[in-house]
């Protein structure tokens, strides 16, 4: 019911259409933005609550606050990116402020209450986020040409994207919300997982060593090409 609540809330204020024949470029835009100002909330909501908790406690996270960081600032990219086509108006910059306080707030409280609670309704969340991404995506597809919607088969998405995505020369808006939308099926999948974890149980997806090697990997590519200079 709460995930439904949100659903409703977002549906309303966007004045989103499930109608896959009705969705229109505008209608997109209005709503991937201000579904972003909110999504990029939980997680950061959830680091810092974990970052408190383990300066009180003098113990280490067990992983799971740079995980929640990392999905925050993903969140936060989407929006990035799609704030590049389109600018909202200043009263719908006022809403996302108040939507912010507001849920920011509920959030916060009740992830301080029940973690595990939260992280299962992120999860939900994202499943409606990841639907509404795949209707998007077929409005896209099934679009008749000429139409601002359907120009989005072969129009440049933001430089902004292409970069963060490595999305290629070749990227079409299309793309972009293909990776868009895998984005959210890892965020659905990523809290679902971690609301089943047990208290103090280390993060599942964390790997440290994975990690390191990364990075004295880059690090010895790096001296090679330096070399080579």
């Amino acid at each position: 019911q709460a995930v439904q609540g949100v659903r409703y809330m977002f549906d309303s204020f966007t004045g989103w259409r499930n109608e896959v024949d009705k969705i229109t470029a505008t209608n997109v835009l209005y709503r991937v933005i201000f579904l972003e100002t909110i999504a990029a909330v939980p997680g950061m909501v959830a680091a810092v609550v974990r970052h408190f908790r383990s300066l009180r406690n003098m113990k280490p996270d067990g992983g799971y606050m740079q995980l929640f960081l990392e999905e925050a600032n993903n969140e936060r990219m989407h929006l990035l990116t799609f704030v590049r086509m389109k600018d909202p108006s200043l009263l719908f910059r006022a809403a996302v402020i108040v939507s912010q306080f507001g849920f920011g707030a509920a959030f916060g409280l009740a992830y301080i209450i029940s973690p595990r609670f939260c992280h299962r309704f992120v999860g939900y969340v994202e499943e409606e986020a990841v639907s509404t991404y795949t209707k998007i995506i077929k409005a896209i597809e099934m679009a008749p040409e000429g139409t601002p919607i359907g120009e989005w088969r072969t129009e440049t998405p933001p430089k902004i994207a292409i970069s963060y995505w490595k999305l290629g020369p070749d990227a079409s808006v299309l793309d972009l919300m293909k990776a868009v939308r895998a984005d959210e099926a890892e965020h659905r999948d990523v809290n679902h997982l971690v609301s089943g974890v047990k208290e103090g149980q280390i993060n599942p997806l964390y790997d440290p060593h994975s990690k390191l090697d990364l990075m004295l990997t880059k690090y010895v590519q790096a001296v090679m090409t330096r070399e080579r200079d």
